[in-house]
């Protein structure tokens, strides 16, 4: 009886070959499994591709709830952004889509379970840590390693088995779900050269975006957004009306140069319209709501939680404990934060909560204002103690 490979398909040319190429070099059957994060892709014509290519099976999981509110909502609460600029859809699927492939190899007795990533990128330590912490029991394959195909070499080889694959397609390498839309290949490879317009589908050059501003109101409930302009939406939806609506008026592009997990620098594009906007409104409300000391401490331990999850660690017993203090912070982050839309920006000019420790009459430079002055030079000559004790000593002559 043969063995049984679950593999991570996408319906792309590499796991596409990986089908017929997993059952020659290895005679195992092969089932493929399409796991739904809110990609663009044409999932019945990759299940019939799937099937002319002789998978066993071909199994498609919806699995677009269970990212945003798993996933996507703890990075909102965590305001992951890697090195402060990536919000990490990417990374974000890929534990999830690991889960579903053990998922689905515990249930059909497979030995063994294959993904389509390279030796050069981050997804292979993403997929292959996520896998043995889930199942270390499961042989692991990563066919793009071992056979040195090249695109052409990949057409070719899917041709002889009656399978054409558009040639013409995109030049760019896409990876894209609900929270991020990833570009990577072709002229972008330089980082002199400006990424063309057509490397873009969900944000509109500044040039074309609308000459009128447009507002946006998120109301926040323990750190999740749960309202868009007073309307109670679920979070799938409500972050697909942002990521229209911000990316209309030219926002949400990022163009960087990142570190990958394995010691190679990229320049990395990318669009997240929603993820930007919804994060920079979180950010500004924890900063009504929350004490000075609550947000150092955040932030130090957000630079750490989007380090692991874009690392591969989403398993990691680290990432669980400073979840457990990011969501103590968020029984306070309730509240509204309105946003201004215009020509390529996304500015905060508004928020207000029930929980806000903005007092006014504290901060107003008025009349009204409660703050007793007089009690600034006695805190000013202790807050300086330390420092006007060592210049005394190092520094003044005697």
């Amino acid at each position: 009886m043969k063995e049984t490979c679950v593999l991570a398909y996408s319906g792309g040319l590499d796991t596409s070959v990986m089908i017929p190429w997993i059952g020659e070099k290895y005679g195992m059957d092969v089932i493929a499994v399409l796991v739904d994060v809110g990609q663009k892709e044409d999932f019945e014509a990759a299940v019939e591709r799937a099937e002319r290519l002789g998978a066993a099976e071909v199994v498609k999981i919806d699995a677009r709830r269970e990212f945003v509110e798993q996933y996507v909502l703890r990075a909102i609460k965590a305001n992951g952004l890697y090195e402060g600029v990536y919000p990490m859809g990417t990374s974000l699927s890929r534990p999830l889509i690991a889960s579903k492939i053990v998922e689905v190899a515990e249930k059909k007795g497979a030995s063994t379970v294959a993904h389509g990533c390279t030796g050069k990128g981050n997804d292979q330590v993403r997929f292959e840590v996520s896998i043995r912490s889930l199942n270390p029991r499961l042989r692991i394959l990563a066919p793009v390693r071992e056979w040195g195909l090249s695109r052409d070499g990949e057409v070719e080889y899917l041709e002889k088995k009656g399978v054409k694959m558009d040639r013409g397609k995109s030049r760019f390498s896409i990876d894209d779900n609900l929270w991020s839309r990833s570009i990577e290949g072709g002229e972008l490879e330089d980082p002199w050269v400006e990424p063309p317009e057509e490397a873009f589908v969900w944000s509109r050059p500044v040039s074309e975006a609308p000459g009128e501003p447009e507002y946006l109101i998120l109301e926040f409930n323990k750190g999740v957004p749960t309202r868009l302009n007073g309307e109670k939406l679920d979070p799938v939806e409500l972050i697909l009306r942002v990521n229209r609506v911000a990316g209309s008026h030219g926002f949400g592009r990022i163009d960087h140069m990142e570190d990958r997990v394995v010691g190679i620098k990229s320049r990395e594009v990318y669009e997240a319209p929603a993820a930007l906007t919804i994060i920079r409104a979180h950010q500004d409300l924890e900063k009504l709501v929350l004490t000075r000391l609550e947000l150092e401490e955040k932030r130090r331990l957000e630079a750490t939680w989007a380090w692991l999850v874009y690392s591969g660690l989403w398993f990691e017993p680290l990432r669980r404990a400073i979840e457990a203090f990011i969501d103590f912070t968020q029984e306070n982050v309730d509240g509204e934060v309105r946003v201004k839309l215009f020509k390529g920006e996304a500015l905060i000019v508004g928020r207000r909560s029930a929980k806000s420790l903005y007092d006014e009459k504290r901060a107003t430079y008025s009349s009204l204002s409660r703050f007793d002055q007089t009690l600034a030079d006695g805190f000013i000559q202790l807050w300086g103690l330390s420092t006007v004790r060592a210049n005394e000593v190092r520094y003044r002559k005697s």
